[in-house]
């Protein structure tokens, strides 16, 4: 069953405020509606428009955005809005009809990227394409995934780690990269282009990777803990993610002052990732938490 969670996003315009879902309600298409009469195609979009401040839904991927009137404050009216989206959805509202126009589209493209990890290629699309980060090391564990499923019959194929805008893949030696890399690309694209679900829209929840999750997992941390996912989600995530990979934290024991994390994606069996981990992330927790922080300690995902 679908579970929607709206959460609310400032955008540089303050006329204009992202509702942004932790599903997609479009098949990568975007709409944009001036005014109710313009939006027969989009119930969601209509009842909107019912709220008298509102001028303008855009509505693509896994937000919705509204354009107020000057007649209200965002700050007054943004978490009743929220809360009316969310509603809406669960009640299995329709967001666009079928027979909807979407704006001209961008064209869905792909390009590949090599990374620290000689068995990982990084394939990074111009459109967002998961809400969370999904890992799966094998076909059995990748039916939460249309897509994770369709590139393990790739015969050198050998694991998948998604993300935001990109899919890593990890191949066995069987293969070399200069005659699977284009192949690899453009089913890819083709996929998303097509429409077609990157991972189901349950997944984050069975998978427990949810906002909603991930925070309350979060919120049960210790401080100390707490202060290292912060540091990580700061100084160290944005880096390996830039690779193809992600680190995940595990667990903390203030006896041994020791930090276990995971190694994801490109970053896992990655030859030059011990080097990284020893005289990088450990040596930044060590002077970022003195006394509290002596070693780190990594497995693979």
């Amino acid at each position: 069953m679908k579970t929607f969670k709206v959460s609310v996003q400032e955008t540089a315009n303050n006329s204009i405020v992202k509702f942004e879902l932790n599903q997609f309600i479009t098949k990568h298409q975007s709409f944009e509606f001036n005014n109710i009469d313009e939006a027969n195609s989009s119930p969601l979009a209509q009842q909107l428009f019912y709220l008298p401040f509102v001028k303008k839904v855009y509505i693509s991927g896994n937000f919705v955005a509204v354009e107020r009137y000057d007649i209200v404050a965002w700050n007054d009216v943004q978490d009743e809005v929220a809360q009316q989206i969310e509603v809406y959805l669960n009640d299995g509202g329709t967001v666009i009809l079928d027979d909807a126009t979407p704006k001209k589209q961008t064209p869905v493209t792909v390009y590949a990227e090599a990374t620290p990890n000689p068995a990982v290629m990084k394939f990074v699309a111009n459109k967002k394409i998961v809400t969370a980060l999904f890992e799966f090391t094998s076909i059995d564990d990748a039916k939460l995934s249309p897509l994770a499923s369709e590139l393990f019959h790739f015969p050198f194929v050998k694991s998948i780690f998604i993300e935001e805008n990109y899919v890593s893949v990890t191949k066995y030696d069987m293969a070399e990269w200069q005659d699977i890399t284009v192949e690899l690309r453009d089913f890819i694209r083709t996929f998303i282009a097509d429409g077609k679900d990157i991972v189901l829209p349950e997944a984050a929840e069975k998978l427990k990777a949810s906002t909603p999750q991930l925070d309350k997992k979060f919120e049960g941390l210790d401080d100390i803990s707490k202060e290292i996912v912060n540091i990580l989600e700061e100084y160290v995530k944005p880096a390996v993610a830039s690779d193809g990979g992600n680190i995940q934290f595990m667990g903390y024991n203030p006896n041994e002052k020791s930090v276990s994390v995971m190694l994801q994606g490109a970053c896992s069996g990655c030859p030059s990732s011990t080097f990284t981990l020893k005289n990088g992330i450990e040596n930044m927790l060590k002077q970022m938490l003195p006394g509290k922080v002596e070693v780190v300690e990594a497995i693979n995902g």
